[in-house]
């Protein structure tokens, strides 16, 4: 029997119905059949396919039996004896919108439908926090990578809102989530990096480095790297808001994950002559932080890009330096 010809699965979804489809009409496996489809596979094809558009009929109707659960807290008076099913009801509706919208034709069918705007309106500002946090995924998981569904959340101010959560929010799920929602917003979304800029979303950033979260440090310090990566335009803004300091503050607080987004950063920052500045500046005592920080890294596998951060900006500041003052000594 040929390789690969009697061990054949039949597909399960609609990419692999696809490319069946395709690889019956183009002969991709070698020369064109002399032969039609059989009757048999053009049936089965046409069952494939009916499933995979029923199956998407489907998760349209879960997505409307969600919004109905999430309406029904609208339409509710609070107080009543149902009330803590229903907060798990409206959790689980909103879990299971996170999940279809995974599928990118699902998210912009929830905006169609007005889900997004519920969730704006209603879900993000819910006393109850499980309904705020997993909002706010919900909004993540719709606008990530979906441009169409950006542009729509920022036109209706969601971020400002998200900002506030990440900033203020007593619950640190909420302002976990929130950040992530943020970073689906703004990052590779010029309209959204405008709108966190006129919100200063730097100084949630960095208030968010000075949590008591692990995850909410890390997510900050991540954020902050991606953006000065895309968007060194935004440096002098960073700087003025003494950025510098605070990332060296960070790094002296006990070692974990954050330290390695937080010296990226300043390798960034330190491009910039006022950054370069900044990291010299005596009374920081950087220098001395990274030759401990490089002989604490060194043979360590799982930290050998923080090493190589550490590399880069001791050199970048300090090695430069001490060959100016040797010429001045002279």
């Amino acid at each position: 029997m040929a390789e690969g010809r009697g061990n054949r699965h039949h597909p399960n979804n609609l990419q692999g119905v696809l490319q069946m489809a395709v690889e019956a009409g183009s002969g991709s496996e070698g020369p064109v059949p002399s032969e039609p489809m059989t009757q048999e596979r053009m049936e089965f094809l046409r069952g494939a396919l009916a499933e995979v558009c029923k199956g998407q009929m489907d998760e349209v109707e879960q997505m409307k039996r969600c919004l109905q659960v999430l309406n029904r807290d609208e339409c509710r008076e609070r107080g009543s004896e149902e009330e803590e099913d229903e907060e798990d009801e409206r959790e689980e509706a909103l879990e299971m919108l996170s999940e279809l919208c995974e599928n990118l034709d699902n998210a912009r069918d929830l905006m169609k439908l007005g889900g997004l705007d519920l969730c704006l309106s209603s879900c993000l500002c819910h006393t109850e926090a499980g309904i705020r946090w997993r909002a706010a995924h919900l909004i993540a998981s719709c606008a990530q990578n979906m441009p169409e569904v950006q542009c729509y959340v920022l036109k209706q101010g969601a971020l400002l809102t998200l900002l506030q959560l990440a900033d203020h929010d007593a619950n640190s799920t909420v302002r976990i989530k929130a950040l992530y929602a943020v970073s689906c917003l703004v990052r590779e979304q010029e309209a959204g990096l405008q709108d966190f800029l006129s919100h200063d979303g730097f100084s949630v950033l960095m208030r968010g480095m000075q949590s008591d979260s692990e995850k909410l440090r890390t997510k900050s310090a991540f954020l902050l790297l991606s953006l000065l990566t895309s968007h060194p335009e935004h440096k002098d803004t960073v700087l003025s808001m003494g950025m510098v300091q605070q990332l060296v503050s960070v790094l002296r607080s006990p070692h974990s994950s954050i330290h390695e987004h937080v010296l990226g950063a300043l390798c960034c920052l330190v491009e910039d002559p006022r950054g370069m500045s900044d990291c010299r500046d005596p009374t920081l005592a950087l220098e001395e932080l990274l030759n401990q920080r490089v002989q604490g890294l060194r043979g360590r596998e799982e930290s050998l890009e923080e090493l190589e951060f550490c590399e880069r900006l001791r050199a970048s500041c300090f090695q430069g330096q001490h060959q100016e003052d040797s010429g001045m000594d002279r």
